[in-house]
């Protein structure tokens, strides 16, 4: 087959399928030789968890229905890999790469699943993750869950993968899908998006649903797109949009969404932008090469006509200290969403899961627990501690209306830009969006990025500025993947 799988856009496989020149079929079965070749033999990349055993046969029938009908939009027969913390209401387990959900169904699709599903996508599986988003324990490497192992980085196997969404950031750098999903709470969709060289959409809170996704806190968490293009990451984000009454979340997006956000995507969309960049404590981790090129890529938005404020610091960025709200979250939140299971489902509380895991030590406590034992007993499950309602009107407070808002205010920006993920502890507990671009590796490899951000339900500011970077820049390349095999 002459057609060429390896960084293959939407776009591309959509001509393709058109012209017959493949099939959804087909096309599935080039994804599944891949990762039997390079992510399940040599050194194992270990992005991908599980296979939809139903994977090709709707792969088929979509081929099926768009001989008869024609496609249903730009998703049709497009094959997707979702994080392992989304529910599927098919053959797919959901277990946030926990041993102890192994057995796990959810019964239904998530909202955002279904909504994937009705736009024609092929949901081909799950990808690995950081075990429960990186809330299980202290000092548990990034992409590692009992469930699945260690993902590694594909451009350097030196280098963290990131998370918690590892796989779904991973797989898409590796050509094991055409677009996957991943999660966020506080940086694990930007996170592993930076350091695997695609690019992530971290939506503002209330943009998607999240209902039917395993949760670590009600106030942060959000799904998001993954994908190798901006442009592949706005079909994909259309394709998850819908108004979900069950998520008391969507209800702050009335009358600020699109229903297209395509129309945004805007080579010269840096053009008169003016973007802030807070030097003042987001740099100080910075080694001198990802200095090098973080300056680099501000040096070609000035050239694509933005101005750049610089610096434009966070008043409050080195006062904003830990937070209780998602330790105190979680439990609530975990506890409500295995109580919608089903009688017959494995794990029914937080404390089954810590129990289960006391009984397998060997198998799943590599790094322990901590995280989820200090989560059962630090908190009544009630969230009427008065700490944590402290902490979440400080976190609004110096992240959201002294922070970020402030900031904007103060210069008329458009957006703030990061390097790498570094400014995703704000903006998640702001619930603002961001989105990560690739803009270079340094000499071992390693990937870089850049992130843009900005106030809530600016996604359409954010996307002309991250479409018009990439589309400049140009700088994403696949990893070689021949010493894997």
């Amino acid at each position: 087959m002459s057609f060429e799988i390896v960084e293959a856009t939407i776009t591309d496989i959509q001509a393709a399928l058109d012209s017959g020149e493949i099939t959804s079929r087909q096309l599935v079965l080039m994804y599944l030789e891949r990762i039997a070749d390079h992510d399940k033999n040599g050194l194992t990349i270990n992005s991908v968890l599980e296979i939809n055993p139903d994977a090709l046969f709707i792969a088929e029938s979509l081929d099926v229905e768009r001989s008869l009908r024609g496609p249903r939009g730009p998703m049709h027969g497009i094959p997707v890999l979702l994080k392992d913390n989304i529910n599927t209401g098919d053959k797919l387990h959901t277990s946030a790469g926990s041993l102890a959900l192994k057995d796990s169904f959810a019964g239904e699709d998530a909202f955002i699943v279904a909504k994937l599903r009705e736009a024609g996508a092929i949901i081909m599986g799950k990808a690995n993750m950081t075990e429960f988003a990186n809330f299980m324990t202290n000092g548990m490497p990034s992409g590692y869950s009992s469930r699945g192992g260690q993902v590694l980085n594909p451009y350097n196997i030196s280098s963290p993968t990131g998370g918690s969404s590892a796989g779904s950031a991973v797989a898409v750098a590796c050509n094991f899908c055409t677009v996957s999903v991943g999660t966020e709470t506080s940086g694990s969709i930007l996170n592993p998006g930076n350091l695997g060289s695609v690019i992530g959409i971290k939506p503002t809170v209330g943009l998607l649903s999240r209902s039917g996704i395993l949760p670590l806190s009600n106030t942060q968490d959000t799904a998001g797109p993954m994908a190798r293009t901006v442009k592949d990451a706005v079909l994909m984000l259309n394709a998850m949009l819908g108004q979900d009454v069950s998520d008391a979340a969507m209800g702050t997006n009335a009358g600020k969404t699109h229903e297209d956000y395509t129309v945004f995507l805007d080579k010269n969309g840096l053009q008169g932008a003016r973007i802030g960049i807070p030097r003042d404590y987001y740099f100080e981790e910075l080694t001198e090469e990802q200095l090098a090129l973080f300056n680099a890529s501000v040096e070609l938005m000035r050239e694509m006509g933005a101005t750049i404020i610089d610096p434009a610091d966070i008043r409050t960025a080195r006062e904003i200290k830990y937070s209780s709200v998602v330790l105190n979250e979680f439990k609530t939140s975990i506890n409500a969403y295995l109580s919608r299971l089903g009688p017959g489902a494995p794990m029914r509380t937080l404390k089954d899961i810590i129990d289960y895991n006391h009984a397998h030590p060997v198998e799943t406590l590599k790094y322990g627990q901590a995280t989820l034992i200090d989560a059962e007993y630090t908190s009544s499950g009630t969230l009427t501690e008065p700490q944590y309602i402290r902490d979440r009107a400080t976190d609004l407070k110096l992240c959201k209306e002294e922070g970020i808002d402030a900031v904007i205010q103060e210069h008329q920006l458009d957006a703030l830009l990061f390097p790498a993920d570094f400014g995703a502890r704000i903006t998640s507990r702001a619930g603002y969006p961001s989105i990560v671009v690739p803009s270079g590796y340094t000499t071992a490899g390693a990937p870089f990025g850049v992130t843009f951000s900005a106030k809530a339900y600016q996604e359409p500011v954010l996307i002309r500025l991250a479409y018009a970077f990439e589309q400049y820049s140009k700088v994403r390349k696949a990893p070689s993947l021949r010493s894997f095999i």
